[in-house]
């Protein structure tokens, strides 16, 4: 039976509408920050947003803003998932940015990878305005992103943290408060580290084995029960070894930029890195050779050009 109002639900009343639950800001909504946008607005939140490329926010489910003053004056939360901290600097202190038109009392989100450094500037900076700045890494790639699974590493206040810890929820499923305003963004650069070496080392080995004349199958499967094993080697390149690179996830050119994060965190430390230098080389070269812009898992690629033209998918047959 329907009425006027159009389809009724079973009990006979019209569907409803689920209730929102409030309004958030998004600056970015590329790669990661567009799959974070729609898993909040899947969840029944109204997220405005900002982005350079305007024309990538319908894709998003947010409405826009039509400037970071405006985002401030509508929203009590906003997060960045932008590239570098240049770009979240300019966002933040540059003309018309969020330091300009901030209000006492919201917190600001930075989901991004970044100098942990900048990261602690700019929270003594908008603490000035009793604004808090959660550094806020994320782990999962696109896959985790668009499941709602993402692992966050936060640095910052625990009672900002907490209040917006709903909204975290609705794309991630573990949250960790890794200490004061930085320190989520170190354990960021360090994880990111180890996710760099582990993916170079596991793409010049399947090079090897590869021109070794293994199957490379069978090579994984042995990786993967030994103690070789990685996220590289267990979740990556059983896809590529198929012709799956797994696009979408993080550039050649942004993991080379987390790499150099990484040594000048530890220069900045101290800690001597003999491994650090080799894997920024695995990721420039492959980069210099055309492969910075798609995903970086195409460094097993580059790997196989310098070795000879090597592919380590499998040839159809």
């Amino acid at each position: 039976m329907t009425s006027q109002h159009g389809s009724a639900s079973p009990g006979g009343r019209p569907p409803q509408t689920p209730p929102r639950k409030g309004v958030a800001g998004m600056v970015g909504v590329g790669n990661m920050g567009g799959r974070m946008t729609r898993r909040m607005v899947a969840a029944g939140y109204d997220v405005l947003a900002v982005d350079a490329d305007p024309a990538r926010i319908p894709a998003s489910g947010a409405e826009p803003a039509a400037s970071l003053a405006g985002l401030a004056a509508a929203c009590d939360v906003i997060m960045l998932s932008l590239p570098d901290s240049s770009v979240i600097e300019s966002v933040i202190r540059g003309p018309g940015g969020l330091l300009e038109h901030a209000r006492a009392g919201q917190v600001i989100v930075d989901l991004s990878t970044a100098n942990p450094a900048s990261t602690r500037a700019l929270h003594a900076e908008l603490a000035a305005k009793d604004v808090r700045l959660l550094d806020a890494g994320i782990s999962g790639g696109a896959a985790a992103a668009d499941k709602g699974t993402l692992t966050l590493m936060v640095g910052g206040d625990a009672a900002a943290l907490a209040a917006v810890r709903p909204l975290l929820d609705t794309f991630s499923a573990h949250v960790h408060h890794m200490g004061v305003s930085g320190a989520g963004h170190v354990t960021k650069v360090l994880n990111n580290f180890l996710n760099g070496v582990t993916l170079a080392a596991t793409a010049e080995v399947m090079v090897a084995g590869k021109k070794a004349g293994l199957d490379l199958a069978q090579l994984l499967e042995v990786i993967n029960s030994s103690s070789g094993v990685s996220f590289a080697s267990l979740n990556r390149f059983p896809h590529i070894i198929r012709g799956d690179y797994l696009e979408g996830g993080l550039t050649g050119q942004l993991m080379a930029k987390d790499v150099r994060l990484y040594l000048s965190l530890t220069e900045d430390l101290g800690v001597p890195t003999l491994i650090g230098p080799g894997t920024l080389t695995a990721f420039q070269v492959a980069n210099a050779l055309g492969y910075g812009d798609v995903i970086s898992n195409r460094v097993v690629d580059a790997y196989g050009d310098l070795a000879g033209g090597i592919r380590v998918a499998e040839e159809e047959g």
